[in-house]
């Protein structure tokens, strides 16, 4: 596979792809890494990543970023973007769950893991991406909870689908580099699957808060219209959304 501007590696088993590509040194050119198995992959605050053998497609991309350390914290929201665009372009009707889910039919489809450290003057971003590709009710029953996989709306080609997630991913980091979040932040805000919904949302400290979803910040904060006013969620985990 040849996806222009990008090295691509892959291998049968590994851990994590976005473990593998923090540890690499001295990145030449953006790197992407695809595994057919991971045996550690993970989403946020350390969640497994659960994915069957041939079920799913999880590949990592790493890449420097030159934007100030305050605004890294967008780059999921960027990605989900990226990754929405071009799943909606091979034609999988894929919305986005604040802050890092990818969502179709009311159930989860997939989920992108961002993780940063300092590369001389820049950041190595690398970026985590898994998607369900098959097999969305036998995981749906494991885990409880409602999930998508592509195979529902489209006949899942991998090869297509990394080439255009990564080739929307630079795309739209190059923008992000050029002119930071704002270029993506009206369309995650077109593309959010509980816009204008009640949503309760659990913050990192336990605590969950209740209001109205009213978009976004300008630095990715999910905005709720709470009793008490205005709130700016940076940090949390959305666990139900109903109608208003």
């Amino acid at each position: 596979m040849k996806i222009a501007g990008i090295e691509v590696r892959r291998v049968e088993r590994c851990g994590s792809t976005n473990t593998v590509l923090l540890r690499e040194a001295g990145l030449a050119a953006p790197l992407l890494l695809i595994a057919a198995e991971q045996t550690a992959g993970r989403g946020r605050r350390g969640r497994r990543w659960h994915s069957a053998p041939g079920a799913g497609l999880t590949f990592s991309l790493a890449r420097l970023v030159r934007r100030p350390a305050r605004e890294l914290a967008a780059l999921a929201l960027v990605a989900g973007v990226a990754t929405a665009r071009a799943l909606r372009a091979l034609g999988a009707p894929v919305e986005l769950k604040w802050p890092n889910d990818l969502v179709a039919g009311g159930g989860k489809l997939g989920g992108i893991l961002v993780e940063t450290r300092a590369a001389g003057r820049g950041t190595l971003a690398v970026f985590g991406i898994g998607i369900n590709l098959r097999g969305a009710d036998d995981l749906a029953r494991r885990l409880r909870r409602p999930v998508a996989g592509l195979d529902q709306f489209i006949v899942p080609d991998a090869e297509a689908l990394i080439a255009g997630v990564g080739t929307s991913l630079m795309a739209a980091l190059d923008a992000f580099e050029a002119e930071g979040f704002e270029p993506a932040k009206a369309e995650w805000e077109a593309m959010h699957a509980h816009a204008g919904q009640r949503l309760r949302v659990r913050l990192a400290d336990g605590r969950s808060v209740t209001g109205i979803a009213a978009g976004l910040a300008d630095d990715g904060a999910l905005q709720l219209q709470t009793r008490a006013g205005p709130r700016s969620i940076r940090s949390g985990h959305v666990m139900s959304a109903r109608a208003a």
